[in-house]
């Protein structure tokens, strides 16, 4: 049993510490999301990138329509008019461009992609498009709704030369509250702890920003032009660059989502395939931190039952350092579902209730999901992604399979 006691004393100490990490990230959410972006303002354009409808749609277009900022354009793209989100934007446009507080708002077609994904296809085809004087893009997702501060916050930090890129995350707000939906939302919530102000970040697709100078000197576009991943790619870029990648809290999105079991895993797989494609060292961290996480909390459970079986001295060491780990992850559900409930989506603070609790109460059961999901992306290729699947080969090797 010594090996183990050691073993519970690794387990104990690292628990410890990610929690002092988590409290340091929440304390620089509040930091950041206090503060007023009142003094910077590039000229930007906001790229968002359309395919089908989503289920609040209108909302979370109408959410980039009136950012408190002094100059931006606003460009939606699609695939191809026969796409739903066409018609829809065209209505959504002619019925609100008036109270718009963007210069300008534009509907792209992008037509068929061929060598990446299709959401990078229409980014690059926006890109092509941006008047000379533009100094800052900035992509978000039609999935994500966000406050009228959020340009401001997105667009500040690059004023300085040592930024590469900034980012916010997404936060799935339950739209029903089946086991699925608060499933989701509790797993998102588990990794959106883990950003902070650390050189570990990674961009979120969905609300990223980058200067356009930065954009060319990275090779972006080349590098966009054969993937499928957007924020990865851009993340691993600018590093690459020797950049930092930096986390904007206030940029937190709302993605207002209900879902199914078999959505649920389609969706968390597919995220941790490109992850191990485009990031393998992220995946092998996310690995490596849920074996840690999940399975250290029931290894050490496991210790003190065999320990009490064999009537060994350590039992009791065994059974109040499982208890001290339970109450670690416990004390994090807390303080993560806190961080977003009283700083960062404060106005969906009552539709968050549900899964806050879920996560509070069930975040053992969440831990385990998260580990299954995390091993089955370490088999398979292949991706459906809005309706299209492609075959990932490589980081810069993507096909896009036919269907019907």
């Amino acid at each position: 049993m010594d090996v183990y006691f050691w073993i519970a004393i690794a387990l104990l100490i690292g628990h410890l510490l990610f929690t002092v990490k988590i409290i340091f990230n929440v304390r620089y959410a509040y930091k950041k999301s206090r503060k007023v972006r009142d003094w910077y303002f590039p000229e930007a354009v906001v790229i968002v990138p359309c395919k089908g409808l989503d289920e609040t749609f209108e909302q979370n277009v109408f959410s980039f329509f009136r950012q408190d900022y002094k100059s931006y354009r606003l460009w939606f793209v699609v695939e191809d008019a026969s796409d739903p989100a066409y018609i829809a934007l065209q209505d959504i446009i002619a019925r609100y461009s008036l109270q718009a507080t963007a210069v300008e708002i534009q509907l792209f077609v992008a037509g068929k992609a061929s060598q990446s994904s299709q959401k990078l296809h229409n980014i690059l085809y926006c890109y092509r498009q941006i008047p000379p004087q533009t100094e800052a893009m900035v992509f978000a997702d039609s999935d994500a709704c966000v406050n009228d501060q959020w340009l401001g916050h997105i667009v500040y930090s690059l004023h300085s030369k040592k930024t590469g890129a900034t980012s916010g995350y997404r936060w799935f707000v339950p739209k029903t509250y089946n086991p699925a939906s608060l499933a989701l939302s509790c797993l998102n919530a588990a990794v959106a702890q883990i950003l902070g102000n650390g050189r570990f970040n990674h961009a979120w697709g969905g609300s990223m920003a980058i200067l356009v100078s930065t954009f060319r000197e990275v090779g972006l576009e080349v590098i966009w032009s054969r993937s499928i991943c957007d924020d990865l790619t851009l993340s691993g870029a600018v590093r690459q660059a020797g950049k930092k990648m930096v986390y904007v809290p206030p940029c937190m999105a709302a993605s207002y989502e209900s879902t199914t079991w078999l959505k649920l895993f389609e969706f968390v797989r597919r995220q941790f395939i490109i992850t191990r494609v485009y990031a393998p060292r992220t995946w092998l961290f996310g690995l490596l931190a849920m074996l840690f996480s999940a399975g250290g909390l029931w290894c050490t459970a496991g210790f003190a039952a065999a320990a009490w079986q064999a009537g060994h001295r350590n039992a009791v060491f065994f059974t109040i350092a499982a208890f001290f780990i339970f109450l670690n992850q416990a004390i994090r559900a807390v303080l993560r579902q806190r961080m977003v409930s009283r700083f960062l989506l404060v106005k969906d603070r009552k539709a968050l209730l549900p899964a806050a609790i879920a996560d509070i109460t069930l975040f053992w059961v969440w831990g385990v999901l998260l580990l299954a999901l995390i091993i089955s992306s370490a088999f398979g290729k292949t991706i459906r992604w809005r309706g299209i699947r492609y075959r990932i080969k490589g980081p810069q090797n993507v096909e896009i399979e036919p269907t019907g």
